[in-house]
């Protein structure tokens, strides 16, 4: 048989992309580097690594394994989603303005919203950016990056990565996109022309509720130069120990998002069908306003849902305080199944009014589909609506 010129599947590439095998004794993976400092051989001769702050064989090795998933340039681990994101708005000179999407993650709005232009001096519109026609009335001559996230957090909506992008760069623009919800293995901006991909690694890329983490991947070497040299001087890196256990979450990534998504199918339906249901938002359903567009745009529908009850805030609280398999907890991406109340949780630090315009209501339930069973999921939602 004649050998395969064949690029890898995403699945395969998740357990072997990076060459993270350890070149010194064959480990199939690579070992923790706790060092902080590195000998050279003389000043100036080192054999590639200096100090942890720079560069770690550890999270070097993951660093490469998300690149090549994401298709991109480099990768950069952080501490955290939200070192990686304050790290990528130094790309910024103070008193620029940026676009950001009304219905996005609630401490990125508050980065936003609160300390950048305090510290900065940025300046910030929130629009939605499911609108192209309102992204681009709100473009100045001083606008200077478009941060996207899709799908939203929490409403689960769909921006046009295709044509965001066209937009941005007619305008010169840098397109960020936060692409935690979707995973490598449902969408990768960078195919769409996107300039850097942020994920909190926290969630799905760990996968166990385990690990803290961020990245950040570039679509060119030069952008990717130009952020590990701020994210060394902010210092805000991944430690090896961290690095390790999201490598090691990434290993088995697209089996777990697979099951992810085909129960929060299962749960969708059923909630859709449910008489105490209001509206489910989850861009699988045929009814969620951009299901044509996330059919085209991702490669699966993802493990979040979000969805608004009949009673409102005293019902919603109550679904939450019966339920027996979920657990009522903040973040998502893990292989638990946990459940939500943003509007007194992700997205407190939100403003009421701000909230109202997001469409983040007190009626408002977030959902993080885990791998358990199905029929246990949808019999514990069940048992919780009464």
């Amino acid at each position: 048989m004649e050998p395969s010129d064949r690029k890898p599947a995403l699945a395969t590439r998740c357990i072997h992309a990076g060459a993270t095998e350890d070149p010194a004794t064959g480990a199939v993976m690579p070992p923790i580097c706790t060092s902080t400092t590195f000998r050279q051989d003389a000043v100036g001769e080192h054999r590639g690594h200096v100090y942890a702050r720079t560069s770690n064989p550890t999270r070097d090795a993951v660093e490469r394994c998300l690149a090549d998933l994401e298709g991109g340039s480099r990768a950069l681990a952080f501490a955290s989603g939200m070192a990686a994101t304050a790290t990528v708005l130094e790309l910024l000179d103070a008193g620029a303005h940026l676009i950001a999407p009304v219905d996005g993650y609630g401490g990125t709005f508050r980065l936003l919203s609160e300390l950048r232009p305090r510290s900065a001096g940025l300046q910030v519109s929130f629009v939605d950016c499911c609108d192209p026609a309102a992204i681009e009335r709100t473009i100045r001559p001083d606008t200077r990056m478009l941060w996207l996230e899709t799908p939203t957090n929490p409403l689960l909506r769909i921006v046009d990565l295709a044509g965001a992008v066209a937009l941005a760069r007619r305008h010169g623009l840098i397109t960020v996109v936060d692409n935690t919800f979707a995973t490598p293995v449902f969408q990768r901006p960078l195919e769409y022309g996107c300039d850097v991909v942020m994920h909190s690694a926290t969630k799905y890329l760990g996968g166990h509720s385990d690990v803290l983490g961020g990245f950040l991947v570039t679509a060119t070497a030069g952008l990717g130069q130009r952020l590990h040299a701020l994210r060394s001087m902010a210092g805000g890196v991944a430690g090896p120990f961290d690095s390790y256990l999201v490598l090691r979450g990434i290993k088995t990534l697209a089996l777990r998002m697979e099951r992810h998504a085909a129960n929060a199918g299962e749960v969708a339906a059923y909630l859709a069908s449910h008489r105490r249901v209001r509206r489910v938002w989850y861009p699988g359903l045929a009814s969620h306003p951009q299901h044509a567009l996330a059919q085209r745009q991702m490669h699966g529908f993802g493990g979040m849902l979000a969805f608004e009850i009949e009673g409102g805030e005293a019902a919603a609280r109550g679904f939450l305080g019966r339920l027996r398999v979920f657990t009522l907890a903040e973040s998502l991406g893990g292989v638990e199944s946990l459940a939500g109340y943003p509007a007194a949780m992700s997205h407190s630090a939100m403003p009421a009014e701000a909230r109202r315009a997001a469409g983040i209501g007190d009626d408002l339930v977030r959902l993080s589909i885990g791998i358990e069973d199905a029929g246990d999921l949808v019999a514990d939602i069940g048992q919780a609506l009464g």
